[in-house]
């Protein structure tokens, strides 16, 4: 239950709420055991009223008994009028109790929102500052569980747990010391099967919750079996497996269903364990209760009383294994939670400077990159000077480790060993945010979000002068006239991850992004690639004129015709394998001319 404690600091910022429920919670249970108190009263006066009845005062000494007789003896009640101001005396107070019992759900219960509240804002906080790294290593479902399922079952902790585990201990505090202030003897013998109902009932909930577990994971595996299936109905049609897929689900289904009907059978064995303790609790009051009547008519006010006092206890006692199971639950999601909160981006700043007014030199100097998730070295002692305004190519094949040059250059991952720097300045001295504030990147998985183009568009820029500068932006990435076309242009939703355009759309809208900006370096990482040519000697030709005085990097595996670069370098295995201008290097009729003749041949076939 230690993983708990870190939620001690949530409950100290509503502390008002937190000990004002508490107090509130004992309240009501301290009006709920006056009821009985008084209802035993008026039993005992009527029993006193018959023939050989003991006086009233030898039998009640409880405060509100005494105060009610003090009124009575006071405003010289007759019995009909005692009996009638017991009756009200009772209304008050469930009205008084019913007034609390709200005013307790609004401190307690709305106390456990807020946590919930905070809560999912610190673990969304935290998935903002972690790194590339760790999402390689982090599914995304499970990613999502921790923030939805896991903050929900703290919340049944820090809400219904913790306010019926508040209101189970004053109310079997009430009962067990009326009782036995009462009768010893008696209170043993009828609270016997409430441990027994306690034990049994905190048992099953726990073979109840690992039952559910399962299923909720089944339930999972299932959702997940069907969303597949739909996603990619087009490709079970073309290989023809329907047949296959349906019986892969038909058994999942199948499983889920003998698991659910065997938590069905387990849950039905709950009611009726609780429902014959309870019974055989009143039993118990009743029978022993009886004889203690026959001999001693005036206990019969203390038996009703008692019948009350087990009916009290029955939800409490009942509860015992649920509010367990709860706390249980909650104990190892918040310890999931602080597993996650623990962890620490490896992406820090050390000892920052300050970075304004960036002109754009970017240096790898000796740098050495191996991927952390999957040991795969991208970069090997790798040098790169880039002065200030240059436009420069970056080719190679798949796996050369192009991409890794953007990757370090936004500090997405730093390298093993040596340096990267901008404006002389090693970028681990640089504020993340600082930093990718001033570089525009396009990455080659183009992500858009379910949301209008023209908020697509401005995504991060805090602000705009008019339209000017995004009619602007997708002028130059040649997308506007194709927005005009759209239904509603820029105000156009366009659905999860931008499947109503297509992919040069989103292609060429996730440029206008990285246009808008402004930035001082620019690095689009073969973002072209689901354009066509024409369109693309386009968009470079327009690019030419927008960045002209900004660094900026071409990563692309085929060469750009229509764009004039300062310096065209060719990565092999981590390494610059060839770097000079478009002529010089097809002079040298190396690796470049021959990608650059490759090229050529397959444009004439």
């Amino acid at each position: 239950m230690k993983e708990l404690a870190a939620l001690n600091p949530f409950f100290w910022k509503y502390r008002f709420r937190f000990f004002t429920g508490i107090l509130l919670v004992i309240a009501t249970n301290y009006l709920a055991v006056l009821a009985p108190q008084i209802t035993g009263y008026v039993v005992s006066l009527v029993q006193s009223k018959l023939p050989g009845g003991k006086p009233i005062d030898s039998i009640h000494s409880d405060f509100i008994v005494s105060f009610i007789a003090q009124i009575s003896a006071h405003n010289q009640f007759s019995f009909a009028n005692l009996i009638t101001f017991c009756s009200i005396t009772i209304l008050v107070l469930a009205i008084i109790r019913s007034v609390f019992m709200f005013f307790m759900r609004q401190t307690i219960i709305v106390m456990s929102r807020h946590i919930e509240f905070d809560q999912k804002n610190q673990v969304y906080a935290h998935y903002q500052k972690l790194d590339t790294e760790f999402y390689k290593t982090h599914s995304t479902g499970d990613l999502m569980n921790r923030m939805s399922e896991d903050v929900s079952r703290v919340r049944m902790y820090t809400g219904p747990s913790l306010m019926y585990l508040i209101n189970l201990i004053s109310v079997i505090g009430f009962c067990l010391f009326n009782m036995f202030s009462k009768d010893v003897m008696l209170s043993l013998y009828v609270l016997a099967p409430l441990p027994i109902l306690a034990i049994t009932i905190y048992i099953v909930n726990s073979i109840i919750n690992k039952k559910s577990e399962e299923i909720q994971g089944q339930l999972s595996d299932l959702t997940t079996n069907a969303q597949e299936s739909y996603s990619g109905i087009r490709v079970i049609k073309s290989f023809v497996q329907e047949s296959a897929m349906l019986g892969f689900f038909k058994r999942n289904s199948e499983l889920y269903r003998k698991n659910a009907v065997s938590l069905a059978r387990v849950e039905a064995f709950y009611t009726p364990t609780m429902s014959l303790m309870i019974g055989l609790s009143t039993l118990l009051t009743i029978f022993l209760g009886g004889i203690q009547a026959y001999h001693d008519p005036s206990r019969v006010g203390t038996i009703i009383e008692f019948v009350f006092y087990i009916n009290m206890l029955t939800f409490p006692v009942s509860a015992i294994g649920w509010t367990a199971s709860m706390i249980q639950r909650a104990a190892a999601s918040q310890k999931r939670l602080n597993e996650f909160l623990s962890i620490q981006p490896s992406i820090q700043t050390i000892n920052p400077v300050s970075f304004k007014d960036v002109l754009g030199n970017i240096d790898f100097d000796h740098v050495n990159f191996i991927y952390p998730h999957s040991g795969i070295k991208a970069l090997s002692n790798f040098d790169l000077h880039i002065k200030a305004g240059q436009k420069v190519l970056v080719l190679g094949k798949t796996g050369s480790g192009k991409s890794s040059i953007a990757q370090l250059i936004t500090r997405m991952y730093d390298p093993n060993e040596g340096t990267v720097k901008i404006d002389g300045v090693d970028v681990k001295h640089v504020s993340v945010n600082d930093l990718r504030k001033s570089i525009g990147y396009v990455q080659q998985d183009v992500f858009l979000f379910s949301d209008t183009v023209q908020n697509n568009i401005q995504f991060g820029i805090e602000a705009l002068d008019g339209n000017n500068d995004m009619i602007e932006a997708t002028k130059t990435a040649n997308v506007y006239n194709e927005i005009q076309n759209l239904a509603n242009q820029f105000e156009t939703l366009i659905g999860e991850r931008g499947t109503t355009l297509s992919g040069g759309q989103k292609q060429r809208v996730a440029i206008s992004r990285s246009i808008i900006k402004k930035p001082a370096i620019y690095v689009f990482d073969d973002c072209l690639s689901a354009v066509d040519a024409k369109t693309e000697q386009t968009i470079l030709s327009n690019l030419s004129a927008y960045i002209k005085d900004k660094t900026a990097l071409f990563i692309t595996h085929r060469i750009f015709y229509s764009f004039q670069f300062d310096v065209i370098i060719y990565i092999e295995e981590g390494k610059i394998a060839e770097m000079g201008t478009h002529e010089s290097l097809l002079a040298k009729n190396g690796l470049y001319a021959e990608l650059y003749h490759a090229q050529q041949t397959h444009q004439e076939q």
